[in-house]
């Protein structure tokens, strides 16, 4: 069993930056691969990123390439989303997800967090 936590969420302006963290508890956390989706108001979730179990393979949507970095802290049992050069498009719930496959689909995860609100203003 994995629960999973998100934090770091905010109200910032574009072309700022914003760190989400997203802590694990669970003694199999670093067997899972990890991933990030967000849901803008209207719209389906969508993927962000993801990263193996181990952190040597990581993957972006189109829309974040370049902007955003996944990474992970085994030892902290943390996922981190780093978000630099936002735009008013990237306001969103932000969620971390556990699952056997560092995917793009969402419906492969088998854990979901809460879910953290990141809103750029233009």
């Amino acid at each position: 069993q994995v629960q999973l936590g998100e934090s770091g969420g905010g109200l910032v302006q574009a072309g700022d930056s914003l760190r989400l963290s997203c802590a694990a508890s669970g003694r199999t956390f670093r067997n899972y691969n990890m991933g990030w989706f967000r849901q803008a108001p209207g719209k389906e979730r969508e993927f962000v990123a993801a990263i193996t179990w181990g952190g040597r393979s990581t993957y972006y949507a189109e829309a974040v390439k370049g902007r955003f970095t996944i990474a992970r802290d085994v030892a902290r049992n943390t996922v981190y989303l780093q978000m630099n050069s936002l735009k008013p498009e990237d306001t969103a719930v932000y969620y971390c997800a556990a699952g056997k496959w560092a995917t793009n689909r969402g419906e492969q995860y088998e854990y979901w967090g809460q879910g953290t609100q990141v809103t750029v203003s233009s």
